[in-house]
């Protein structure tokens, strides 16, 4: 999709259109997660921190965002890719592999099926996109990109909207680009290949192997050679596992005291919890985030012998690992998150738990979180909670997307 939060924030409230708008945190420690070609014409880009957006463009419009929203708008624009393939493989909300292969009798050439899914996506949803045509996913992705607008402060490129690589055709596009085009190659790696004179991917096809891989490593040094000559064998894969469920927030003042990070903590885990059981998941490893004051960053893990799906038990797991760090400096982020994920949270009952004073975490708990599930979906997900959570506006728990770009500042939440 092209700007693709930004352009659901247009289609809910049109007076938004034509504006350099932004979706993100607008607190001085907020990042943008989208923004219009408006706003991109400034020069703003996503994951750009929200002062220097403000620097570059103070008349922006900032909107928080609304995950759950966007979430549906996902939804619907993968009801119209299933249309044309069941093999979709979904990359984020607003991104997506089909594989056509199968589907060229019955709707035509990749090109045709392409400008299909683009004029149905604009039709049902009132999205834009751009789509890439090519026979690797390496080459589609990089299509696609080269298919979307371009913004300036004096006009819009509309861009080509589909942009097709036909097959023998791979390296001719792929070498002229930038070697920063290819997965793996951020600015570091972009430094070092810069010393051997690597500016192209032509450039980087051209280094040895044995070149690559002394200077980069074995593993990232192989992966871009061959990316360099089009070789990508990956399918797609339209059933992929979940790794990781997890939560994070940045907070706009730094968290000292030991009670506010405990309380986090819960609420963090609570919301996590509830993502486990939505997801029919419960995992064995916890993993807590800490990012102190002056942007360090570290993380502490406990494998468990058994699965996690509860709050109670996540929070304990997670409050913990938070004991052993010494957050005395200011904590400016904190996250919680499970992993080593299976189906369910199936454990078989033990004295143990109560030798150890863990009897409230028992399998008692996954019939209380169950109906804490049901009542939150009666009622609202501030209908019931733990009672830590509890202040002068209700209990305030976590939704997913919370503060996943950053604080707003209080006094420009919404519109400003």
């Amino acid at each position: 999709m092209n700007a693709f939060y930004a352009s659901v924030e247009v289609i809910e409230d049109p007076s938004l259109a034509a504006k350099p708008l932004i979706v993100g945190g607008s607190g001085d420690r907020g990042v943008v997660a989208s923004c219009s070609y408006e706003a991109r014409a400034y020069g703003i880009h996503s994951a750009m921190p929200s002062a220097q957006a403000r620097r570059l463009c103070p008349q922006a419009v900032f909107v928080h965002g609304d995950h759950a929203r966007y979430s549906e708008y996902s939804r619907r624009i993968h009801d119209v890719f299933a249309s044309f393939t069941p093999l979709v493989e979904g990359v984020a909300l607003d991104e997506a592999y089909l594989d056509v292969s199968g589907a060229r009798l019955l709707f035509g050439p990749g090109p045709r099926i392409a400008d299909a899914v683009r004029r149905r996506v604009r039709d049902e949803v009132g999205l834009d996109s751009a789509v890439g045509v090519a026979t690797t996913k390496l080459i589609a992705k990089l299509a696609s990109k080269a298919a979307k607008p371009r913004a300036t402060l004096r006009a819009l490129d509309p861009g080509p909207g589909v942009v097709v690589v036909e097959p023998g055709a791979e390296l001719d596009f792929l070498h002229p680009l930038g070697v920063s085009a290819l997965p793996g190659v951020g600015p570091g790696t972009r430094s070092r290949l810069e010393r051997f004179g690597v500016i192209t991917v032509g450039d980087l096809a051209a280094i040895p192997l044995d070149t690559l891989t002394a200077s980069l490593g074995p593993s990232l040094g192989r992966h871009l050679h061959e990316l360099a000559r089009a070789h990508d064998d990956r399918r797609v894969e339209p059933e992929r596992a979940v790794k990781s469920v997890g939560h994070e927030e940045t907070y706009a003042r730094d968290l000292v005291d030991a009670d506010d990070l405990r309380r986090e903590v819960v609420r963090l885990s609570d919301a996590v919890s509830a993502r486990l059981r939505s997801s029919g998941l419960a995992g064995r490893t916890v993993t807590v985030k800490v990012r102190f004051h002056d942007h360090a960053t570290i993380t502490r893990s406990h494998t468990g012998p058994y699965p996690l799906d509860t709050g109670p038990e996540l929070a304990r797991a997670a409050s913990s690992l938070l004991e052993r760090v010494d957050s005395c400096s200011g904590v400016r982020l904190l996250g919680v998150s499970v992993s080593g994920l299976a189906a369910g949270a199936s454990r078989q009952l033990s004295l143990d738990w109560v030798e150890q004073g863990r009897a409230a975490a028992g399998p008692g708990w996954a019939q209380a979180s169950r109906a804490v599930d049901e009542v939150r979906s009666r009622f609202g997900e501030g209908a019931v909670g733990p009672a830590a959570l509890l202040d002068e506006r209700g209990i305030r728990v976590r939704r997913t997307g919370d503060q996943q770009w950053g604080p707003s500042d209080d006094t420009r939440q919404g519109k400003s």
